[in-house]
């Protein structure tokens, strides 16, 4: 977290006008380096600390919770070239706790940006995208989608989150598509530069995400 989430807060902030409605929160995984969360339990990241361009220390909360692996989900609102980020007043203003933030927030975006698609990527995997490479990686969060795979695949899906605009999945019983998954996620993630989401991957089964592979000893970006 630190100084470059300092640094976006006040950027996103100031400048241009956004919509803060409730039809307007949207939601985006960030990575929280060096932690390996175990379950999906949203919990608060609490308030911030950083020193500004000129010295002065800041502290601030944001609308961001520890949710899984080296992940986290930050609440914000749509913008034309840029995104605010909203505060835990934003979602009490918005009358809505954290997990029906979630839900509203993957509403919107499906509206906004669209439904999920699967496409084939490489080695047998598959990619998920929407309309807006950004928010590619926010679709992990739309447990419709994963639900309608799983009906499919009930054995379980090995998904990686490595950067903003990545997200792959293969069925666990793809063992050649798993093995590829499981040495290549590391690649996919340390090559992301400051795009880079997770160096961990996920398995869904039983309508339940688990960590299935640990993040990277080092996860913290350049």
């Amino acid at each position: 977290m630190g100084i470059s989430l300092a640094w976006q807060y006040a950027m996103a902030q100031g400048g241009q006008a956004v919509d803060t409605s409730a039809q307007n929160l949207m939601v985006v995984l960030r990575e929280s380096a060096g932690t390996n969360k175990q379950d999906e339990a949203l919990k608060p990241l609490g308030k911030l600390r950083a020193r500004g361009p000129d010295g002065a220390e800041v502290e601030f909360e944001l609308a961001a919770f520890a949710f899984l692996g080296d992940m986290h989900v930050r609440f914000v609102f749509d913008g034309p070239t840029s995104m605010r980020n909203a505060t835990p007043q934003d979602l009490a203003r918005l009358q809505v706790n954290p997990a029906q933030a979630l839900e509203l927030s993957v509403r919107n975006m499906k509206r906004v940006y669209g439904d999920p698609a699967a496409r084939p990527f490489t080695g047998g995997l598959m990619q998920v995208q929407g309309k807006s490479p950004d928010l590619d990686s926010s679709y992990f969060l739309d447990r419709g989608f994963w639900r309608g795979i799983l009906q499919r695949h009930p054995e379980g899906i090995l998904v990686a989150v490595p950067k903003r605009g990545g997200l792959v999945f293969a069925p666990l019983s793809d063992s050649k598509a798993v093995d590829g998954l499981r040495k290549g996620v590391s690649y996919l993630y340390s090559s992301s530069g400051q795009l880079r989401v997770s160096s961990a991957l996920y398995l869904f089964k039983d309508d339940q995400w688990t960590v299935f592979q640990p993040p990277q000893p080092q996860t913290r970006g350049p």
